[in-house]
């Protein structure tokens, strides 16, 4: 008989302490989960005796067997021979692989648990047929932080496994344990697909399945619960605005190669879309740049809101506008803010943009910035290189040891000797295509679009990556251009969403029409006579922003023949989907459009620069933001949907 064919997907795992199952019978609570959608039970008791726990045992074997539903039991390999249930997991501390292997025989299942690279290494090679990884966040069973592996320790042991020459460690199933729940099922989901265009094999391996523990076993309406995790983890989440391959697909197979290189004629739809939908810019960001920040939005067409309140994120997102979170003031406070607002617009697809302002100056910084990776998904990260190069140690890479002597990054996972020192991004030590290299490998991990500003602007989606040569030294010279940028692609973004002609097109694209309208209109105002410097250079921008955008739609209004009959030159309403900017048409000859002084050169080769790599280790930085990110304390929608209270967190939420 062979082993039976197993869904790894929702894996229960069931938990019959007071503070989990309360007065509720262990037997009807799975029965439920079961009638729910589960596709896998474990049973585990670590504290009843041999005759109870076969007794309870036979009661959940029934009830699976009736569905065709594989029952595990933890530890006791006694047991499972005993109801001749389907398989056993084994935790480190439980008896090794090969001894159950030889009691249980070839057909039944084990499963193992495993934290460490060493630990799956001779899980696969003593014939696991699953690796149980873990644990992921802090559960009110797993408060010791040296047990929690977060986000990148479960990252790091999948692209262990995928390099592997052997298959059984490449094809070996996989599931991840440890505060899974309704609220961030689909992130976790998400953040473990992790497509590396590096990889030779073009393969990546990514979980199997979901192993849940209180989010069913401590809800008061387990069906309901179960059938939500159900749909859940296999419904992408409402901010995936990219189709994935599969794991199995290869990259040479995507949809992304030999993409054309935009023209224009099609960027130009992105830059009309922001005056046409007028879209919501939330910026949660410093003070400093408030000011500047909010006329930058209103000369490109946006409507500006400057709240760091995290408490009305939810209402805001519901308004399809764009968020942008800056780094500037890093504190405890504003972090929990940021999270809120993460959370509210993942929850409705609404973009976000993450401007890491400084993140590798100090500690603290690398950490905020790790904790704020770990919280959501964003679409756009943009930065310095320092600040990129920070963000690349947060997604849980780490710099090779010929680079880190000249990094100017520095702590936690292998980073190199240097500091940056502030905002400022100081002089670069990365040749262009070594930022290419960087900059697609990040975009490729996080499954977003990353820009590295700097002389030379390197934007890439881990599929497309461009070099942009727009811009004037200005830019660099006044406080807040960084973080405006921030601004005007969130409106952009936001805009695309609401456009039927442009949400056809990647974000990348949208992203590069921001940059392109930004960095020609620096250049246009640096141009002007009356631009002495940065202080007169400022107000000259803002116009220039301004001018850009009215051309913009002067241009396309004259593509459409409308034109020479206004020359009286009245303000009109563009009309245009529902247009909402009043734009002058100007008498005279048919305008040019500003676009054609792109400077955009795509990136098609870029090699392996060797600059990053996986990080074979785990950082206590790496533990510590797990724990911190403790979404079992947190789980809103759970709690909402149990009344349940929801504990106070340690730090930072």
């Amino acid at each position: 008989m062979g082993k039976p064919d197993v869904d790894y997907s929702i894996y229960l795992v069931t938990d019959s302490t007071e503070a989990i199952l309360g007065k509720r019978d262990l037997g009807k609570v799975v029965e439920q989960a079961l009638e729910g959608g589960v596709t896998l039970v474990q049973y585990r008791d670590k504290t009843s005796d041999t005759g109870h726990l076969i007794y309870t045992a036979r009661t959940l074997h029934r009830a699976c067997k009736a569905r065709n539903i594989p029952l595990i039991i933890n530890d006791r390999v006694d047991v499972a021979l005993e109801i001749d249930c389907e398989g056993v997991h084994l935790g480190q501390d439980d008896m090794d692989i090969a001894s159950a292997r030889r009691l249980l025989g070839p057909s039944k299942i084990i499963g193992a648990t495993v934290s460490t690279l060493s630990q799956a290494r001779i899980a696969v090679d003593r014939g696991a047929d699953y690796l149980g990884i873990g644990t992921l966040y802090a559960t009110s069973t797993k408060k010791n932080t040296k047990e929690i592996i977060g986000i990148n320790g479960i990252r790091k042991i999948l692209h262990f496994l995928s390099v592997q020459e052997d298959a059984a460690a490449r094809e070996i199933k996989t599931v991840c344990i440890g505060g899974i729940n309704a609220s961030n099922l689909q992130l976790i989901k998400h953040q473990l697909y992790a497509p590396d265009p590096f990889s030779q094999r073009g393969i990546t391996k990514t979980i199997d399945g979901v192993a849940i523990v209180s989010a069913i076993m401590g809800s008061l309406t387990p069906k309901a619960s179960s059938e939500h995790l159900t749909h859940l983890f296999h419904t992408p989440p409402p901010f995936s605005t990219i189709l994935s391959p599969s794991p199995s697909s290869s990259s040479s197979s995507s949809p992304y190669t030999n993409k054309p290189t935009p023209t224009p004629t099609t960027l130009l739809p992105s830059i009309l879309s922001v005056p046409t939908h007028n879209p919501l810019s939330h910026n949660m960001t410093n003070l400093v740049v408030q000011n500047f920040a909010a006329s930058i939005a209103l000369s490109i067409g946006a409507s500006p809101i400057m709240s760091t309140n995290g408490l009305e994120a939810s209402d805001l997102a519901n308004l399809h506008g764009g968020l942008v979170i800056n780094m500037g003031t890093a504190t405890p406070e504003a972090l929990h803010n940021h999270r809120l607002a993460i959370r509210a617009y993942n929850g409705v697809g609404g973009p976000i943009v993450l401007d890491p302002v400084g993140a590798g100056a100090t500690g603290a910084r690398r950490e905020a910035l790790g904790f704020l990776v770990a919280s959501g998904w964003f679409s756009v990260v943009k930065g310095n290189e320092s600040e990129i190069l920070a963000v690349a140690q947060a997604s849980g890479l780490s710099f090779t040891s010929s680079y880190s002597s000249g990094s100017r990054i520095s702590g936690g996972g292998g980073g190199g000797g240097g500091q940056q020192r502030g905002v400022d991004s100081g002089s670069s030590s990365l040749s262009l295509l070594e930022k290419a290299y960087i900059v697609k490998k990040i975009a490729s991990r996080e499954r977003n679009v990353v820009l590295m500003t700097g002389a030379v602007d390197v934007l890439s989606d881990g599929h497309t990556t461009y070099a942009v040569r727009n811009g004037h030294a200005y830019l660099g010279m006044i406080t807040g251009s960084g973080c405006t940028l921030g601004t005007t692609i969130s409106a952009y973004l936001a805009a695309a969403r609401m456009d039927r002609k442009v949400r056809r097109q990647s974000d990348i694209n949208t992203v590069l029409s921001t940059i392109l309208h930004y960095e020609i209109a620096a250049e246009r105002a640096a141009s002007l006579s009356s631009v002495h410097g940065p202080g007169t250079f400022v107000p000259a921008f803002i116009d220039a922003l301004y001018q850009l955008r009215v051309e913009a739609v002067r241009y396309a209004d004259a593509e459409r023949g409308a034109g020479d009959d206004d020359a009286d030159g009245d303000i009109e309403t563009y009309a245009d989907e529902g247009c909402k900017a009043g734009v002058r048409r100007y008498p005279g000859t048919k305008p040019s459009l500003w676009l054609e002084a792109m400077r955009v050169e795509p990136l098609n080769s870029i090699p392996d620069a060797g600059l990053l790599h996986e990080e074979v280790g785990l950082t206590d930085m790496d533990r510590e933001i797990a724990y911190e990110v403790k979404t079992d304390a947190d789980a809103d929608a759970d709690a909402d949907m149990e009344g349940e209270d929801v504990p106070e967190a340690e730090k930072y939420y």
